[in-house]
């Protein structure tokens, strides 16, 4: 963004009136400035379109602060003019949407648990929270999810919409959900049993797809990494109900439950050994992409940043004399070849694998940014690929209100998604015409 120059020439002129006036009894000197820039009678004839612009482009703190100003600016949200602008001109906020880390647990015997039990699961599931980072001004924000029930967990992002997905082992669940404005919109459930299978969404103006993976129960107490589901629905009145499934690669382990979302394919890290599985969401077709220096990479994660692909991992050549590195890769237009593409400088990398402490980390990225996060621990990077700057980011003050079984050591550590904060949803529209009763959940 360009700063302002005091000497850039206007397109209109303004005026600035000093008055000096001296009191020589008193012997001091009051000066009265009148600035006509802020002349209520210059804003106050401005044309409501033209106020309307300006709020679209504030980010939603911001805007939020100021809807408390008149109840025109309250009601704002409600218009459906205003949100029809705000859709067109407001900026996109690459932000960070974290949440405090969750063991989750198998509710394969759940059915077995007494009444007492379960009251004490629910005594123990405080109400859902977020936490904002935007890492343009350095600063968190709290955020409340008191929607949603308990026995969900938070497994993807993207357009704005927070995908939750149902803890207990069979077919899976799936809330939309816009912590913006507090609205939920349920998914009809999966056609498979899953314990706990990698999530993929995607939304764009028009459409939603979400992508369900792995962790098929073939029995009450196994799992096995054997197909996944898709759910598809657009504005041009097509919608898929999770008919459509594809067949997972072979000896496929999918360990991180994340996917990223980049050109119409959907990417998640494949374990031992390592490669990339790649899923074509047009041709619903899968396929394994061998990942750079496999042998060697420690906690690989895979970030999208600007609509590329980027694999980030820790390098570990042990056998030969090459010092330990944190290094970045891209994924090339080809789709097989990686290329470095950026490198942790040395001193930093000495600092960070000392604070790691080789409890691994975890990355997320959005637009020219990318959070490196400590596992056990509440210490992160930032990284600024645009501007080649690393900086370290302040604890989030928030995290620790209320921790409650911290003698694990993870109490405070978050895991989080790319959020890019929406005041309107409107694609979220499309599944009302799938016509289903929003699901009552008590726990």
């Amino acid at each position: 963004m360009e700063s302002f120059h005091p000497a850039m020439n206007l397109p209109f002129s303004y005026t600035f009136s000093t008055t000096l006036t001296a009191s020589s009894s008193s012997g001091t000197t009051a000066t009265s400035i009148t600035n006509t820039w802020m002349d209520p009678r210059i804003w106050s004839k401005l044309p409501q379109r033209l106020l309307d612009r300006v709020l679209a482009f504030l980010p939603p703190p911001a805007f939020f602060r100021a809807r408390s100003v008149c109840k025109r600016w309250y009601a704002l949200l409600f218009s459906d003019i205003f949100l029809e602008l705000y859709l067109q001109v407001s900026p996109r906020h690459h932000w960070f949407l974290f949440f405090k880390h969750k063991t989750l647990k198998s509710y394969i015997y759940r059915n077995n648990t007494s009444g007492g039990d379960q009251g004490d699961i629910n005594v123990r599931a405080p109400t859902c929270e977020g936490y904002i980072f935007d890492p343009y001004d350095i600063t968190w924000y709290r955020l409340s999810f008191a929607l949603i029930p308990p026995g969900f967990s938070p497994a993807s992002s993207s357009g704005g919409l927070v995908c939750c997905v149902s803890d207990e082992a069979g077919p899976k669940s799936i809330i939309l959900c816009n912590p913006i404005l507090g609205s939920l919109t349920q998914l009809p459930p999966t056609l498979r049993p899953r314990l706990f299978p990698s999530i993929g969404l995607t939304v764009s103006p028009t459409s939603i797809d979400v992508t369900v993976a792995g962790d098929d129960m073939i029995s009450p107490f196994a799992v096995k990494n054997l197909t996944a589901e898709n759910f598809h629905i657009d504005g041009g009145g097509f919608y898929s109900i999770w008919g459509t499934n594809s067949s997972l690669p072979r000896l496929c382990s999918l360990e991180s439950g994340r996917m990223v979302y980049v050109g119409g394919k959907f990417y998640c890290m494949n374990f031992s050994p390592f490669s990339v599985l790649a899923h074509d969401v047009a041709g619903n077709i899968w396929c394994k992409i061998q990942a750079p220096m496999r042998r060697f990479l420690r906690s690989p994660n895979l970030v999208e940043s600007k609509g590329k692909l980027l694999l980030v991992a820790a390098v570990e050549k042990n056998k030969l004399n090459v010092p330990k590195s944190f290094r970045l890769w891209s994924l090339q237009s080809c789709g097989t070849t990686w290329v470095e593409v950026e490198r942790m400088p040395q001193q930093l990398y000495v600092q960070f694998a000392e604070l790691e402490g080789g409890n691994g980390f975890d990355c997320v990225g959005n637009g020219e940014f990318i959070v490196i996060m400590i596992r056990g621990s509440d210490k992160a990077l930032l990284f600024d690929i645009f501007r080649k700057i690393w900086q370290w980011i302040p604890p989030c003050p928030y995290s620790q209100d209320g921790d409650v079984g911290g003698s694990n050591g993870r109490a405070s550590e978050l895991h989080g998604f790319a959020y890019e904060p929406r005041l309107a949803t409107p694609v979220t529209g499309l599944l009302d015409q799938l016509t289903l009763p929003f699901q009552s959940f008590n726990g």
